[in-house]
């Protein structure tokens, strides 16, 4: 006997038992609790490169500095590499591929919200489209409830 048989109507509705909400802001957003196969790809995806992205930020980061290589050599604390530019021991390749990484996490998370639109397919939002709608100070919040709602620490378990 298949478990999810035994508990009948409940079963039927697996959206129901895997959504929990939170309220920010004056707004109650759902959000879909994932299997553990879930986020295991969730965490494997977040694992994998994103060289075109990293590549973008690497650009915009070092927008005309390619032009002054002589003077940035000369300059106190910075060092010219083949393929990098570091400043203080800073690595500006490690720097655009920090903010690809979070932009991909903020956006993975993201997807786990339920839209109130059935016919808006969460799977399809970008970044932009989060930007465009929250300040990223607002986008680490929303990412902290996000995980609280899927996984509640001791204190909140113990409270109820």
């Amino acid at each position: 006997m298949n478990l999810a048989k035994a508990f009948g109507s409940l079963a039927d509705n697996k959206n129901l038992v895997r959504t929990r909400s939170f309220d920010f802001n004056g707004h109650t957003f759902k959000v879909r609790v994932p299997l553990t196969s879930e986020l295991d790809a969730m965490q494997a995806r977040l694992k994998e490169p994103a060289p075109e992205l990293e590549a973008k930020y690497y650009a915009q980061l070092t927008n005309g500095l390619e032009d002054n290589k002589e003077l940035l050599e000369q300059t106190e604390g910075v060092e010219v590499k083949d393929d990098d530019i570091l400043i203080d021991g800073r690595s500006l390749r490690e720097l655009a591929q920090g903010k690809a990484l979070s932009e991909r996490r903020v956006v993975e998370m993201f997807k786990m919200l339920v839209a109130e639109d059935p016919e808006f397919d969460m799977s399809t939002i970008t970044y932009d489209m989060i930007e465009e709608l929250f300040p990223f100070s607002i986008q680490i919040e929303m990412m902290e409830l996000i995980a609280k709602t899927i996984s509640p620490d001791y204190k909140e378990i113990r409270g109820k």
